[in-house]
């Protein structure tokens, strides 16, 4: 792809795809000439961290079921992405098994009656710790941007929530809000 800069749109990764379709993230990418993949580097039980098990409504160090992951565009990292379940929903099901799910982890989710209705984002700009400056092959000097996202269903219930770290200098996040 051309341009350096991506800019992303939240709505295609909370809408459940239709059977057969791909992943939004690989059809994102193929529809602006790129492609986009993802590595899964670990799935499976974890104490939830702090802000995560605020987020679940959970108490802190609670397990949790975790998807981390490394996403890339044309073979490039561009963002870390951990994603988090509570476990009566995730445990024993391919959420906490390293293997890629058809259509997606929001796919998979809404086929198991787990929709969600509304979603909060936080983004924040700071610098990256060595790891992460490490795996998205980032300078010394460059920032990152951090989405917090947690999704809740038609009971307010928390059902995900994502923790992503992308480079600040490639991304450009658009936020289109319809009213009434």
């Amino acid at each position: 792809m051309s341009d350096s800069t991506w800019v992303s749109t939240s709505m295609p990764y909370l809408t459940p795809q239709k059977q057969g379709q791909p992943d939004a993230w690989g059809a994102e990418a193929a529809a602006r000439g790129g492609k986009g993949g993802q590595r899964i580097a670990y799935a499976g039980e974890v104490p939830a961290p702090d802000e995560v098990a605020t987020l679940l409504g959970l108490p802190p160090g609670d397990p949790v079921v975790v998807r981390r992951r490394i996403i890339e565009l044309d073979g490039e990292p561009c963002e870390l992405t951990d994603t988090y379940y509570p476990v009566p929903i995730a445990r024993g099901t391919r959420l906490a098994e390293k293997g890629k799910i058809p259509g997606g982890a929001v796919t998979y989710l809404a086929e198991r009656g787990h929709v969600g209705a509304q979603v909060q984002e936080d983004v924040t700009a700071r610098m990256p710790d060595a790891e992460e400056r490490e795996a998205l092959r980032m300078g010394q000097d460059e920032p990152v941007l951090r989405l917090s996202r947690v999704t809740l269903d038609g009971r307010d219930r928390p059902i995900q929530v994502d923790m992503m770290v992308m480079p600040a200098h490639r991304q450009r996040l658009r936020y289109e809000i319809r009213i009434g």
